[in-house]
């Protein structure tokens, strides 16, 4: 018996295709943007000489701004059209990388980088609902969720290479400039392929309710970020609680209002809850391995910071090859199936991670646990703006990108807090014969610490200390990496319990 297309599903045609390709282009960018600026710190710092606390706040504004505005920008996407929303903010980014390549201060770069980031927190959730309007098949919306996310992972690998490729032979400017081609391009190709979706008598978006989200997410990832820099003091724990005090009046206005920005009733489908929260989860263990893995390669191995770029080339290159084939196993498995089966895989990674002697296998276990993530990513996406009514979809899209984004905070803060915890419990007893203990506290607290106060010492008091620290680091990186296995087989639990008869690509 043939089966009967679900009413309202269609094939997609060409223009739908060549419009995803379109839709790629602010998504590289977007990533590009959040890396390529940590390859030309050294040159615009010795450019613009900005203070200590401006150089973390052009590092991080960008990421902040993001966070902030991401759940304001779906929702407005949804009422005043997403394709006329990702216009918008695709010119506001050109103009602002544009300003950015010739800011002569500090203070104008931070600016810069500000709009940058509130321009840049309208391209994924419009994008991806977008995909939404595009994309009614099933099958097709998983390719495209899967290229959709595999976008950001080639703006990852390419962006490093580009980026140094223009800081070396040009100047730092030039790691701007790179944005402004391809967001001219959207503009000109974007009213031709992408179609413009509102939602039907759609209200006008609530003030207070985008004010209060964004205090929530600003107070949170800041309060994250400082936990996971100066560990948990009284700053981040009055962080913390402001914005999760926000959050809280966020929520109670949403329930009187006739018109919320987020309706609350997604909260009651158990695969938009699930698929959120496996999200989130997954998000915080892979992001805190990978900054392990950062330090890992510097700090231990001792590679290069370009040596230390292409040995994290492996995984970003798998994960954004794995992308490709998870459509393709979306037809012959359910998506509870391939999800658990994915998490299988990286607990797995992340077991010889725990056991891997060598920097060659502790990449091998890195691309094995990338691997196995990647249908996760697809799936619990797809299933978030599947599971949202259609004029819902953009406020679905920023809320799982702001999942993301608490996740990745979080995995800095938990993993790297359990880390620098088991590093100082290991060094607390280290004495050097001649050092005073309140010389050696930089060493006893992080091995960076450890590198720099070793360079003072000699060889036979340098070797010794510097061992017991890289022993410490490891035991933080592999009790890093057990606490990852435990959060992977929890949310395979969850992925077979709740998700079980989850589709990709349902609105309720």
């Amino acid at each position: 018996m043939t089966a009967v297309p679900a009413q309202g599903v269609r094939k997609a045609t060409r223009r739908e295709w060549l419009g995803l390709l379109a839709i790629a282009l602010p998504c590289m960018i977007y990533s590009m943007d959040l890396t390529v600026l940590n390859l030309a710190v050294p040159t615009l710092t010795r450019d613009l000489k900005p203070s200590a606390s401006q150089l973390l706040w052009i590092i991080d504004i960008y990421g902040f701004m993001v966070a902030g505005f991401l759940m304001t920008m779906g929702t407005l996407g949804d009422r005043i059209g997403r394709r006329r929303l990702l216009m918008i903010g695709a010119a506001f980014f050109g103009v602002a990388s544009t300003v950015a390549t010739f800011s002569d201060s500090a203070e104008m770069l931070i600016a810069m980088r500000a709009v940058l980031g509130i321009a840049g927190a309208t391209l994924a959730p419009s994008t991806l609902s977008l995909i939404t309007v595009m994309f009614t098949d099933e099958k097709e919306r998983t390719f495209a969720i899967s290229m959709w996310i595999a976008s950001f992972s080639v703006g990852a690998i390419i962006g490093p290479v580009v980026g140094g490729f223009l800081i070396e032979y040009f100047w730092w400017g030039s790691a701007f400039l790179i944005a402004v081609p391809p967001m001219l391009l959207l503009l000109v190709i974007g009213p031709i392929l992408l179609p413009e979706y509102r939602a039907p008598e759609a209200g006008r978006i609530d003030l207070l309710s985008a004010l209060l989200s964004l205090a929530s997410v600003l107070a949170l990832i800041y309060g994250i970020k400082h936990w996971a820099a100066d560990g948990f003091d009284w700053q981040a724990a009055a962080a913390i609680l402001v914005g999760l005090g926000f959050v809280l009046v966020f929520l109670r206005r949403q329930a009187r209002l006739a018109d919320p920005m987020v309706d609350l009733a997604m909260f009651r489908i158990p695969a938009f809850r699930a698929a959120l929260a496996i999200n989130l989860a997954g998000i915080l263990f892979m992001f805190g391995s990978f900054i392990f893995l950062a330090q890992y390669f510097q700090l231990v191995a001792g590679l290069t910071p370009l040596q230390a770029g292409l040995w994290s080339l492996p995984s970003a290159i798998a994960f954004t090859l794995a992308s490709f084939v998870t459509p393709a196993l979306v037809g012959r498995y359910r998506p509870a199936t391939l999800m658990a089966g994915g998490m299988v895989i990286s607990a797995l990674g992340f077991a010889w991670l725990v056991f891997a002697p060598s920097l060659v296998q502790i990449v091998a276990a890195s691309v094995f646990f990338s691997i196995g993530f990647t249908p996760v990513i697809t799936l619990t996406t797809g299933i978030v703006v599947g599971s949202a009514p259609p004029e819902r979809t953009g406020a679905a899209s920023a809320m799982s990108e702001t999942s993301a984004e608490l996740g990745g905070a979080l995995g800095v803060a938990v993993l790297g807090s359990l880390g620098a915890a088991l590093y100082r419990s290991r060094m607390a007893d280290v004495a050097v014969p001649g050092i005073s203990a309140e010389a050696l506290a930089p060493a006893r607290s992080t091995l960076g610490g450890a590198l720099a106060f070793a360079t003072e010492l000699a060889p036979d008091q340098a070797g010794p200390m510097l061992a017991r620290a890289s022993e410490a680091f490891m035991l933080g990186f592999r009790a890093a990496a057990i606490l990852s296995i435990v959060g992977m087989l929890f949310c395979i639990a969850v992925t077979l319990t709740t998700l079980r008869d989850a589709r990709t690509g349902e609105a309720h």
